[in-house]
């Protein structure tokens, strides 16, 4: 019986866990609804919303230096870190938001094609992955930065209209890439 509760608890928790985030799609854009995050307080009042968007990766490796190595980079959108002011409701800020979790994906693609690069057994793993690793979130952190920057937030529309464009363009650049 103990078995059978732990497996159960197991289940709940994966599932809770896994509800939290929503992993890219090309099908699936934000709602505002995803937003869940009451704790809005101390940040810049500037800002109405913010999307807690990442990725991560699981890794399988062997000892043995020479066996290959299956490395999966997921893209997520956490939903219970995310937060929007109340009662918003603009497409225009929604729409710059999905562009940071789409920028997130470039760069999981990226990271991606770096590892298919890279990366071809445990021995390349052990001595490569994490530099690869790091230069990418660098970049990824950079370029989210700059993002917001030159956008101010979304509401310089013409920097948000290039944005668009070349944020699409780099994803269908990086198509090969794309999780399956």
């Amino acid at each position: 019986m103990k078995y059978r509760i732990s497996a159960v608890f197991v289940l709940i928790t994966f599932f809770f866990a896994s509800a939290q985030k929503i992993y890219w799609s090309e099908n699936r854009k934000l709602t505002w609804s995803d937003f869940q995050s009451r704790d809005n307080l101390g940040h810049d009042f500037s800002v109405v919303a913010f999307a807690n968007v990442g990725m991560g990766y699981s890794a399988e490796t062997t000892t043995n230096p020479k066996a290959p190595v299956s490395i999966e980079v997921s893209v997520y959108f956490d939903t219970q870190r995310s937060w929007k002011v109340d009662n918003i409701k603009g497409d225009r800020v929604l729409l710059h938001e999905q562009k940071h979790f789409d920028i997130a994906e470039v760069y999981g693609r990226k990271l991606r094609q770096l590892i298919a690069a890279n990366i071809k057994n445990s021995l390349d793993y052990q001595n490569k992955f994490v530099p690869l690793y790091k230069e990418n979130l660098a970049q990824y952190k950079s370029f989210q930065k700059k993002y917001d920057s030159e956008t101010n937030h979304g509401l310089n529309e013409e920097k948000q209209m290039y944005y668009n464009s070349f944020i699409a363009e780099e994803l269908k650049k990086l198509n090969k890439f794309r999780k399956n």
